[in-house]
């Protein structure tokens, strides 16, 4: 009896040790230590220098008459809010946000994240050698200067090229018809790469026994990849979408490349448009006040990304 008494006491005393014991911050948790600013000294004074201060001026930049030639090229004042009146009743930049935004939403999150996840899910069941070809030519497109997949597309959309003779019209000019959707095209053709490598590192850390409970209660494919797989994909989506449109905002180079904002204005996205105001129409003040408003749309998709980061490894703690 003694020794049964003694047991029970030592298993009630391990239970209330793990009741009381203290609660402590995991080791792997980011930490702030005085002693690390010294540190991070060097690594925030260039960033307040080659960050920082530049965007500061070039919102100062954005307020004033600056010109590229003229008398106001060395002699610019503060103009106040003249440049950002102008901006409001701007019909072209309506138009640069509009194109910027479906340039964006069409070719980054519905284009290169859909085919981006298809492609994840169809290796999955590949052949190792078909994962390895198809897997080596996304990254390939992916890895290619934007000059290069600006000169490959331009090449394949015009009149005599691959894709209006692979539509029976070999005389057809795509990159005048439909230009919007070229570039997009070649867009999401030229970042599904990323999109893919992020969605097949996650679908491989899904647990197998998920699946193979699920295959036990005899549902099918799309039940499993709607219930299981897409909600645990969650933050892999959301990281993705936000990181291919930042990737696809600042894409100059592809679109000014493959037509210059044209014809007409069809193509004209936001950095095209920044570019064109100020180096082709001279107007430097008012092409930084264009950049400024991608300046606030990035910090804000950016501010968004950090956050759901954040939530990710606060939900996995």
């Amino acid at each position: 009896m003694s020794a049964v008494a003694d047991t029970g006491t030592v298993a009630r005393g391990r239970l209330d040790l793990k009741r009381t014991a203290p609660t402590t911050n995991r080791l792997d948790r980011q930490r702030f230590h005085w002693g690390s600013v010294p540190l991070l000294a060097p690594a925030a004074v260039l960033l307040v220098v080659l960050f920082l201060a530049p965007v500061a001026y070039s919102f100062y930049l954005g307020l004033t008459n600056l010109e590229l030639i003229g008398p106001t090229s060395r002699h610019y004042q503060f103009t106040g809010i003249d440049n950002i009146n102008y901006l409001i009743h701007d019909v072209v930049f309506h138009q640069s946000l509009y194109l910027t935004a479906f340039f964006v939403i069409g070719s980054g999150v519905i284009g290169a994240a859909g085919i981006g996840l298809a492609l994840a899910l169809a290796m999955q069941k590949a052949l190792n050698s078909a994962r390895l070809l198809v897997g080596a030519i996304v990254m390939v497109c992916f890895m290619l200067p934007p000059i290069t997949a600006a000169i490959l597309w331009y090449a394949a959309s015009t009149s005599g090229g691959s894709l209006p003779t692979l539509f029976g019209t070999s005389s057809s000019d795509f990159l005048h018809s439909a230009p919007m959707v070229v570039v997009s095209a070649a867009n999401a053709w030229s970042v599904t790469g990323l999109a893919m490598i992020l969605f097949a590192a996650a679908l491989r850390n899904i647990p197998g026994e998920i699946i193979e409970a699920a295959e036990l209660e005899n549902s099918n494919g799309v039940q499993r990849f709607v219930r299981i797989t897409l909600p645990l994909l969650k933050p892999t989506i959301v990281t993705t979408i936000l990181l291919i449109t930042l990737l696809s905002l600042a894409n100059f180079t592809l679109v000014y490349l493959m037509t210059g904002g044209g014809p007409g204005n069809a193509t004209m996205i936001l950095p095209v448009y920044s570019y064109q105001q100020s180096f082709t129409f001279s107007h430097l003040a008012y092409g930084a006040l264009v950049g400024n408003v991608m300046v606030i749309i990035a910090t804000i998709f950016s501010a968004l990304f950090v956050y759901f980061s954040r939530e990710r490894r606060q939900r996995e703690d």
